[in-house]
């Protein structure tokens, strides 16, 4: 292919360089703008955090996140010899999400909603699994509990905070 390519003109290879840019624009730029759309659209929904490390020391002010409710997620999966799917969440009064099963076609009650996962090996990740902060402000977010995402209905999810053990927002938003 490479070989085709050097034997083009130079016009004919600036076009296909420029159709190749536009491609990679419009597919970056539709991402960004699905993610948008989340942000200002979706519901509203906190994930517990499980306990770690608040702080990576190699990678500066950045905080691993882990959700608590990841295993049970892991476990379902593997039974069901999935890799990639949806899962259903119970949402209490305050927003908080707690694993409800597999999603399987199913209808939802009023107070689910469906959340997004891939399962890569033996970890979960059902949306960001890192949130990066102003350096020198670690010490704001040691007590987090919560991470808030914005979740579309078909259960994508946009992680936009950390939230306390109240449900306190903790630094800014991130959108």
């Amino acid at each position: 292919m490479l070989e085709r390519l050097t034997h083009l003109s130079v016009k004919t290879r600036l076009i296909v360089m420029a159709v190749g840019m536009g491609a990679i624009l419009v597919i970056v730029n539709s991402q960004i703008a699905i993610k948008q759309s989340i942000i200002e659209n979706g519901s509203m929904m906190l994930l517990r955090l499980a306990p770690r490390d608040p702080r990576s020391l190699l990678q500066g002010d950045y905080m691993a996140l882990r959700y608590a409710m990841a295993n049970q997620v892991a476990q379902a999966a593997k039974t069901a010899q999935l890799t990639d799917g949806r899962i259903v969440v119970d949402l209490a009064s305050n927003g908080e999400a707690s694993f409800a099963g597999l999603y399987q076609g199913q209808s939802l009650g009023q107070n689910q909603r469906l959340l997004r996962f891939r399962k890569r090996g033996d970890s979960v990740r059902l949306a960001s699994d890192a949130y990066l902060f102003e350096e020198g402000q670690w010490q704001t977010y040691a007590n987090v509990r919560f991470g808030e995402l914005r979740v579309s209905e078909d259960g994508e999810a946009v992680l936009t905070g950390l939230r306390d053990d109240h449900g306190n927002r903790m630094g800014h938003a991130l959108h």
